[in-house]
């Protein structure tokens, strides 16, 4: 059961372009994420879609696949989806792992616990991950998507809203989403044939349409705490995790790492 992963990779990011070729202590944050990809035991082929050219040359220097795929693709899912059109060997792949670009710290550990959480579970079409929240600011956070599972980990709903509700104002057992997914690869080629849903359009969450189409979505607690590369700001974040990292200090020592 083979499981090959597709990183996409845009250049033109709103809020920081160019992100994804930023350096943090001397590698970029695509290198960092390909190379993390690269150390997953689970995963048998890395893969970065593009349509960039400097991305492109980039990671053929590091001696990595690329996939050219247009620029009018929306997001990163579409990205995949045509990369997938595009290339036999992701088409004899059992599984396709999502990977975003930029998320330079997400552990081979984390990975291969979003693809063993689908691999167990036949009747479910994908698997994604979530980490439990340790703040209040995070809870409430809009920018913070949330999960709730049932007790065999099946994702019930995500929302930008804090979930579960909180009676007394106080911070629940709460969960935030980790948006790495693991598609069953005959699922994604049926994906967009999916009506967008209701919710899908008034959460902009894009899990939701299968939710709401009726399949199921495996979860996978995880211990990660996650740093997504969306301003320069988060770029001097990781640059400073870096270098505590090379003193032996562990993300999960770090308090003020944010989610």
């Amino acid at each position: 059961m083979t499981v090959s992963c597709v990183i996409p990779a845009r250049f033109n990011s709103s809020r920081f372009p160019g992100k994804l070729l930023k350096k943090a202590q001397g590698k970029t944050v695509l290198q960092r994420t390909y190379e993390k990809a690269s150390q997953c035991p689970d995963i048998s082929h890395v893969f970065v879609a593009t349509d960039n050219e400097e991305i492109r040359d980039h990671i053929t220097s590091l001696k990595g696949e690329v996939i050219w795929t247009s620029p009018e693709c929306q997001n990163g899912t579409e990205r995949i989806f045509e990369a997938l059109q595009k290339n036999t060997l992701l088409q004899k792949s059992d599984y396709i792992l999502n990977l975003q670009g930029d998320h330079p710290c997400t552990e081979p550990a984390t990975l291969s616990e979003v693809i063993l959480a689908l691999k167990k579970d036949p009747t479910a079409e994908m698997s994604t991950a979530v980490t439990l929240i340790e703040n209040l600011d995070e809870y409430l956070s809009p920018h913070v998507v949330k999960c709730v599972f049932d007790i065999h980990h099946n994702a019930l709903y995500f929302s930008r809203s804090p979930i579960p509700y909180s009676r007394n104002g106080s911070l629940p057992i709460a969960y935030a989403h980790i948006g790495t997914y693991c598609y069953k690869t005959s699922f994604l080629k049926k994906f967009f044939d999916l009506k967008k849903s209701f919710l899908q359009e008034i959460e902009d969450l894009e899990q939701l349409r299968v939710l709401e189409n009726g399949h199921k979505i495996k979860i996978a607690v995880v211990k990660e705490k996650v740093l997504g590369i969306d301003t320069p700001k988060d770029l001097e974040t990781l640059n400073e995790v870096l270098r505590l990292c090379r003193q032996n200090i562990s993300l999960s020592q770090v308090e003020s790492f944010p989610l």
